[in-house]
């Protein structure tokens, strides 16, 4: 210190010293942090961090409108905002650094590397790169270990469900989502199209995917339900009893637990190589 970085936005800041008072604006930034050691240092994280338990305690400054007055009175040292978030953003964080606060916009992470990177973004600027070296060889050889027990499978074609019915959502080419899946031997059948969007139950029906994820947990009986959608019982998953429910945060937050969300991806496509 003094450290000069540049964030996801092209603001370039300069942080005096090493960061005593954190505030954390997403919850995989947050994971991060205390993956770090930094549990103590962050005073402030979102109304919707519910992980590690701790997070959970400290003082919420909002989730999708954030209260930018009281993140300016609880006066952090740094704030780690998001380039995801920016759109709802961008006026609050320029009211931050107008009141002196040095904001880093953490970029928008495509890929396992790019979450690599990211960590050791937020590591240097807290003086840490050494833990985030642990980190990343941990989340590396969890991966490759994944990969190499993948490495004789044929590809399933798998979909992935985002929402309920009547309004479906998936990922769809160029998204995290396909990434992981490229990476576990699965073909994404809503790679048709790029990005998130919404996908008719027509079309599911004539991808015909091999196994089904659902990647929400705000319906309780969704496993039970989503069979019984018209048309469904001729699709291969259904046929085949292979629907599965996976966990929506480590399988999408650009955190260190990325690494279990893929374990859990690939356990549900190919369970005959990680149930055994």
């Amino acid at each position: 210190y003094p450290l000069t970085v540049t964030d996801a936005s092209g603001t370039e800041i300069t942080i005096e010293k090493e960061p005593e008072r954190i505030i954390s604006m997403i919850p995989s930034n947050t994971e991060i942090l205390f993956e770090l050691g930094l549990g103590d240092e962050v005073i402030a994280v979102t109304d919707i961090d519910d992980y590690p338990a701790e997070a959970a305690e400290k003082e919420k400054i909002g989730a999708m409108e954030f209260d930018f007055e009281k993140i300016i009175s609880l006066t952090p040292d740094v704030v780690f905002s998001h380039e995801s978030a920016m759109g709802v953003s961008e006026a609050g964080i320029e009211q931050l650094r107008a009141a002196g606060i040095d904001v880093f916009v953490v970029e928008d992470a495509k890929n396992f590397e790019h979450t690599y990177e990211t960590i050791y973004d937020i590591a240097e600027i807290t003086n840490t790169t050494e833990q985030a070296d642990e980190i990343v060889t941990e989340m590396k050889a969890q991966v490759a270990d994944i990969q190499e027990k993948l490495a004789d499978v044929e590809p399933k074609r798998v979909f992935i469900e985002n929402s309920d019915a009547p309004e479906i959502y998936t990922a769809g080419s160029n998204t995290f989502t396909d990434e992981m899946l490229k990476m576990i031997k699965a073909e994404n059948v809503a790679a048709t199209q790029e990005g998130w969007y919404l996908i008719s139950s027509e079309e599911i029906i004539t991808q015909n995917p091999d196994v089904i994820l659902v990647s929400y947990s705000y319906v309780p009986d969704i496993l039970t339900t989503l069979p019984l959608r018209p048309g469904f019982e001729t699709i291969a998953a259904v046929k085949n009893n292979a629907v599965f429910q996976i966990d929506e945060d480590t399988t999408s937050r650009q955190a260190p637990r990325l690494a279990e969300g893929l374990l859990e991806m690939a356990t549900a496509i190919h369970p005959e190589v990680f149930s055994e």
